[in-house]
């Protein structure tokens, strides 16, 4: 059982975006996909998950192609934080976390005590216990980051699709946001802005440059001071961390 993704291409007014991108996510694992901006992460992102249409026969959930899929049923299969959330209306807290529960009910069912149940403690696991009547537009970016988690696991989803989570939040908050992930029993696949935080959760890592996946495996494998040269034009100095026996990046300046 697997997410996968096969020779997909993708363009955009003309302009080739992706180039015969094929990767495979297996159930359980904990992937991060990194690159420099513009690179297409998001882009490959949007099409697993069906905001961009990719081409059939390309993008697979379970042997599944995406596009056979209805949309309460790919709901039910992967949940997703987008970094686009524009809201035009306001709602309560509580009101956006459960709009996570939509897949899982019938027509016109209320919230359910199990449904409130689960609205507390994913509330509670990314920092937001007694904000529930809180009005969202009124949460700085950062909260309105954690609400939109707390939504996204309330689906109970097999897969989850993220694209940059830990943006906009405090360095506390970033880690508190990817423990959250590590302890759920779902397949993980997201983008991540920050190396380090890459290297100390993800199971594996896919490099993206230009379009192209261009490495992957275990993050020592990918995250090496040739690669972050080769395609972020960066000198790094990598060790490993003792509390964490995971690596550690260090950035160098030019003088160094």
């Amino acid at each position: 059982m697997s997410l996968k993704v096969k020779s997909l291409d993708y363009e955009i007014g003309g302009n080739e975006i992706l180039q015969d991108v094929s990767l495979e996510i297996q159930k359980g694992e904990f992937v991060g996909l990194v690159g420099p901006n513009g690179c297409g992460k998001s882009t490959l992102l949007k099409n697993i998950y069906r905001t961009l249409k990719p081409k059939h026969n390309t993008v697979f959930i379970d042997g599944n192609d995406v596009l056979g899929l209805s949309s309460k049923k790919l709901a039910l299969e992967l949940a997703v934080m987008a970094q686009e959330n524009n809201m035009e209306f306001d709602f309560q807290v509580r009101d956006m976390v459960m709009f996570g529960r939509y897949a899982r009910r019938k027509f016109l069912q209320g919230d359910s005590r199990q449904d409130r149940d689960l609205c507390k403690k994913f509330l509670t696991e990314v920092g937001l216990s007694g904000y529930e009547e809180r009005s969202f537009l009124s949460l700085s970016g950062g909260e309105k980051q954690r609400v939109l988690l707390a939504r996204a696991l309330m689906q109970e989803s097999s897969y989850m699709i993220l694209d940059e989570p830990t943006n906009h939040l405090d360095i506390s908050y970033q880690y508190q946001i990817m423990d959250t992930l590590r302890k759920q029993k779902i397949t993980v696949f997201s983008s991540v802005h920050d190396l380090n935080l890459a290297s100390l959760y993800c199971d594996r890592i896919i490099f993206m440059y230009k379009g192209k996946v261009v490495d992957q495996g275990r993050p020592e494998e990918v995250l090496t001071a040739e690669n972050l040269w080769k395609f972020f034009h960066i000198k790094a100095q990598i060790t490993r961390n003792t509390a964490t026996g995971k690596q550690q990046i260090y950035y160098l300046p030019e003088w160094a």
